[in-house]
């Protein structure tokens, strides 16, 4: 399995970039194995991290490094800083990860240029930039991957929090990634239920959705309620309950489920020094 550490300048964010991906074009097969098609255009997940967060995240605490090569699967992980991954007065995120990250991949690797084959998912802040970038721009993205997604984006955010455990608590914070006036952020685009809404009562389509909260979370409300959201307005999604907290245990098994719920290639693993044995 091939890993690419990547640097380049991106124009929305006005600077150079890191990112990693995962490209099984080094696939060894042993004889008798079926191979890929040569010149095949590779199915691409964009695969965002959680809040202070990098993005080497995923490639260390999954193993979706060898479920990506199993099913012939690019996966593209950036890094999105504590942003939401939403548009600030300088720092375009938003923009990066929906449009020009996409471009530039595909420039560059043999990715598929097709919606149907390209997807977005992420884990807790990354799971809120998934839902908000694939709806935001559903004309790139088939399909949507969130995972304890962080849908905080409500009322709450007006609400000055006396002891803050954390940056994200802080005034400060969501000004700086939601803007000066929080009232008017939430009836935006910024904000994956508005997009909801806007995009149901406008008849637009919607990718196809699959969510995932552990029951032990303290975010599974908040998913509860995004759920009830989508079945409101008729959006055809899959929700997935199940034993886990906030934790990587829940993602490395339920970022397995969720490849396993995308319209991937068959299960192909190829040789590795985990996997020698002839068949």
């Amino acid at each position: 399995m091939a890993v690419f550490q990547v640097n380049f300048m991106a124009e929305t964010m006005g600077r150079t970039v890191p990112l990693y991906v995962i490209l099984p074009t080094d696939k060894f097969y042993m004889p008798g194995m079926p191979k890929r098609e040569e010149g095949k255009p590779y199915k691409t997940l964009y695969l965002l991290h959680g809040i202070i967060g990098n993005y080497t995240d995923w490639l260390y605490g999954t193993s979706i490094q060898r479920w990506a090569e199993e099913r012939d699967l690019a996966v593209v992980m950036p890094s999105g800083d504590n942003s939401m991954y939403i548009d600030h007065a300088v720092d375009r995120y938003g923009e990066f990860i929906g449009k020009e990250l996409v471009e530039f991949t595909r420039k560059t690797f043999p990715l598929s240029h097709k919606k149907e084959d390209t997807y977005i998912g992420g884990l807790s802040m990354g799971g809120f930039g998934a839902m908000r970038n694939g709806l935001k721009y559903s004309d790139t993205f088939g399909a949507i991957i969130s995972l304890s997604g962080a849908f905080v984006m409500d009322e709450s955010i007006l609400e000055v929090v006396e002891n803050p455990r954390f940056p994200s608590d802080t005034m400060e914070y969501r000004h700086a990634v939601y803007g000066e006036d929080l009232e008017a952020s939430l009836k935006s685009d910024k904000n994956p239920k508005w997009l909801v809404e806007t995009m149901a009562a406008e008849g637009k389509e919607f990718p196809d959705i699959y969510m995932a909260i552990g029951t032990s979370d303290f975010l599974f409300d908040r998913n509860k309620e995004f759920d009830a959201l989508l079945t409101k307005h008729g959006v055809k999604h899959e929700f997935v309950t199940g034993p886990g907290a906030h934790e990587w245990d829940f993602w490395n098994t339920y970022i397995k489920e969720a490849l396993d719920w995308l319209p991937l290639e068959g299960k192909n693993e190829g040789r590795s020094s985990g996997n020698v044995g002839l068949e």
